[in-house]
């Protein structure tokens, strides 16, 4: 089979539910084997974006937050969603989600590349972001979020991540990403 070649068929897709942030398909297919099956999926209205900040003596920032979909604390680097369909770009949220998160703007981005976060069930797509240059603002959390900030040094947040002390995926491949680029 070549790359190119698409061996599912949609036989039919309707919406069974839809809010300000997902919506969520019932696919008919025929699969790979050429058989009746399902498919659902998830999608994602807006994109996701991740920070990872360092400033001027080599410390980083986490967010903690209890997530309700895990019913858990997590530990996690700053972000959030970029609203595309009202025109915002990934950088532009990354810049508001860091501030958002932690008060910190920065001088200094990198973008660090794209990633999809579960693809076998939802498109969500994915920018990673290193920033740098910070100088602190005003934190301003939405009322959804109940934040606390952890600054260490960039190292002790690689070893979180070796030691599953980080488990959102998003924040740990901006980790390897950055890893990768510092190492």
């Amino acid at each position: 089979m070549k790359e190119q070649d698409k061996p599912w068929k949609t036989l039919s897709k309707h919406t069974v539910y839809d809010n300000p942030w997902i919506r969520i398909e019932h696919h008919e297919v025929i699969n790979p084997s050429n058989k009746a099956g399902i498919y659902g999926l998830v999608h994602f209205k807006n994109t996701a974006v991740s920070v990872f900040p360092i400033d001027q003596e080599g410390n980083t920032y986490l967010v903690g937050q209890f997530r309700y979909t895990l019913d858990e604390y997590s530990w996690e680097l700053p972000e959030g969603g970029c609203l595309i369909q009202d025109g915002e770009i990934p950088l532009e949220a990354a810049k508001r989600e860091l501030e958002e998160e932690t008060g910190f703007k920065a001088t200094d981005w990198k973008e660090l590349g794209t990633c999809y976060l579960s693809n076998s069930v939802t498109d969500e797509k994915a920018y990673m972001f290193l920033a740098q240059g910070l100088q602190m603002g005003v934190a301003a959390p939405e009322e959804t979020e109940s934040l606390k900030i952890k600054k260490l040094p960039v190292h002790e947040v690689f070893q979180m991540a070796e030691n599953g002390e980080i488990q959102d995926a998003l924040s740990l491949l901006t980790i390897l990403k950055v890893k990768a680029l510092i190492s």
